[in-house]
């Protein structure tokens, strides 16, 4: 268990703080922490058992990181790039991470899914993460052992799937059980109402749970209405996939003659739904969820390096709410909002789409209302003492002009100096202060080694 968090003073040579409701960047500012709260933003140097003092920081609210998949992403990481491992041109979603999650957690045990898990979690706060919606296979309950462990606030959001073992033939095209076919649905609510009951709350509120049916094509419409009821009793977050592939919203046009969004509505599930990639929505779909109050989750660099620009202005251009994650690519979230910039601009041919205030609050006081949080996203007297500071002083970020634009242009998981998160400093000096790192990664490479050496996965990365 971790120590309660004491007093920790924070200075900050820019601090991006709420005044009267709106962000201000302020020079030159300590920041006091007690317990898990912020109690003062002031000029003069705080007392406090812990001291964070170097100059050239920027202190930003908990950066909020709302969908990432560590294990998948860990098992496709430089096997899918330079299309590799796309049988018949199809999704890496049904060609790789399907099967190969699937098989991976037959053959891992505990002890090597909890290596993988605490590398995934390492991996988030050094990139600079402070809160995660992080949804996984049921088979790694570990991952809330990890966080809980090493410190990040999160959101675990174990998969429910009405068809668990779907497959890809060699057309690339996905092969689904038939409508009356048998259904994992029931087990998987049944194993994610015992991980809610076990872990929802824990460390004051730190770790929770987010449902989340994995999406419209692998998950019946009495499992999706299901999943959305217990999530309504219970008050917790519903995300899924959306419109994430092309077969997609053709099989949902073949089985319910609508759209992926649209399907999702006639159930009652698109208000305040958090709603990943949704890269083959239509205008009229994104009209439709702005209207919901539906939430876009990008994650602009996994399709990039598939070929497809998934745009962040694009999203916001139909009022939609729309966040930034990381879905797993590197786990790098300043990498992530320079992706979004940079495809948003080159996809809409402007150069003043996807700000970098925007896309700072993307991340910050945009994701904390997507899961009404009122605490987090911000810095102010009284919100939750989650902080990322950024290190400005390296050698591509100088000389500098303006801070926020150099972090989203310029900056990368490199310059993460410290994460805190409920007042505990987690990250220091861009290391994780309790964590054996070189260890943590050497055992979840190991056991990531393990499925990429399984004869099915050595053939679907053949091609």
């Amino acid at each position: 268990m971790l120590a309660e968090p004491g007093t920790t003073a924070v200075f900050g040579s820019y601090v991006l703080a709420e005044i009267d409701g709106a962000p201000k960047l302020l020079r030159d500012q300590w920041l006091l922490l007690e317990g898990r709260r912020i109690v003062a933003i002031q000029a003069q140097r705080p007392l406090a058992e812990t001291v964070l003092d170097a100059p050239g920081r920027l202190l930003l609210p908990g950066l909020m990181n709302l969908h990432n998949h560590c294990f998948s992403e860990m098992v496709a990481r430089s096997n899918t790039e330079d299309g590799g491992a796309r049988r018949g041109g199809g999704s890496v979603v049904y060609t790789v991470l399907l099967p190969l999650t699937r098989s991976g957690l037959q053959i891992l045990s505990p002890e090597e899914r909890m290596a993988i898990a605490r590398m995934g979690v390492l991996g988030l706060l050094l990139g600079g993460a402070t809160t995660v919606m992080e949804p996984f296979r049921a088979g790694i309950p570990e991952m809330f052992d990890a966080a809980e462990e090493l410190g990040l606030r999160f959101y675990g959001a174990p998969y429910l799937f009405s068809t668990a073992a779907a497959k890809v033939g060699a057309d690339g095209r996905v092969e689904y059980h038939s409508e009356g076919g048998a259904d994992d649905g029931a087990q998987d609510l049944a194993i994610w109402n015992a991980l809610h009951a076990e872990w929802e709350g824990r460390d004051a509120g730190r770790i929770r749970l987010a449902m989340s049916p994995h999406a419209t094509d692998t998950c019946h419409p009495d499992l999706l209405r299901a999943a959305a009821a217990r999530a309504k009793e219970l008050g917790v977050p519903v995300t899924t996939h959306l419109a994430q592939s092309r077969g997609e919203v053709e099989l949902s046009l073949q089985r319910h003659g609508r759209s992926p969004a649209d399907y999702l509505d006639s159930l009652g599930l698109l208000p305040d739904l958090l709603a990943a990639h949704c890269v083959h929505c239509s205008d009229d779909d994104l009209r439709l969820m702005a209207a919901r109050g539906a939430t876009v989750l990008n994650c602009p660099r996994v399709f990039a390096r598939g070929g497809v620009a998934a745009s962040y202005a694009h999203f916001r251009s139909h009022g939609v709410r729309t966040l930034v994650g990381t879905d797993g690519y590197n786990l790098d979230l300043l990498g992530e909002l320079n992706a979004a910039s940079m495809i948003s601009k080159i996809q809409a041919g402007a150069r003043d789409v996807a700000t970098s205030p925007a896309l700072i609050g993307a991340v910050t006081r945009d994701a904390a209302a997507a899961i009404h949080r009122p605490d987090l996203g911000a810095i102010r007297v009284g919100a939750t003492a989650d902080i990322t500071s950024i290190n400005l002083l390296h050698p591509h970020l100088q000389p500098l002009a303006d801070p926020l634009r150099a972090v989203v242009a310029l900056a990368n998981r490199a310059n993460i100096d410290a994460v805190i998160v409920d007042g505990r400093v987690l990250v220091q000096n861009g290391r994780h202060v309790a964590a054996d790192e070189a260890r943590i990664t050497a055992e979840g490479a190991a056991a990531i080694q393990r499925i990429w050496d399984l004869p099915e996965a050595q053939a679907i990365f053949a091609g």
